[in-house]
């Protein structure tokens, strides 16, 4: 339990920051976390991206959020710049609330990773 514990603590910790700095302090839904994982992969963070990109931006994300997992292996960029990853590991079924603890659990790993927070 502590862990859930730990993990809620430094998800609420981490959306608050978000929040205040991408959002005016509305609160910041997963989605568009990682929606901002995938522009800060991606790297072209002063361009509007189209319908599709978006979806596009967000599957790289998943992909790199995953990856510390062993489910999906980063491959290489095309030639545009943009990411791409093989999936090396079916994903295990999951409930939908078992997807949001593994989701917010790997974007708490990324963030601390990139030393964005502690």
């Amino acid at each position: 339990m502590a862990r859930d514990l730990k993990l809620k603590e430094d998800w609420d910790t981490l959306v608050g920051v978000l929040s205040k700095q991408f959002a005016d302090g509305d609160t910041l839904e997963l989605d568009a976390i990682i929606y901002l994982i995938g522009v800060q992969e991606l790297g072209q963070i002063h361009r509007r991206f189209k319908k599709d990109e978006k979806l596009h931006l967000m599957h790289i994300a998943i992909c790199r959020l995953l990856e510390p997992f062993g489910y999906y292996e980063f491959e290489l960029f095309d030639e545009e710049g943009w990411p791409h990853y093989k999936n090396v590991e079916p994903l295990p079924p999951l409930k939908a609330g078992e997807q949001s603890v593994l989701m917010k659990e790997a974007i708490v790993l990324y963030f601390k990773e990139q030393g964005f927070i502690s």
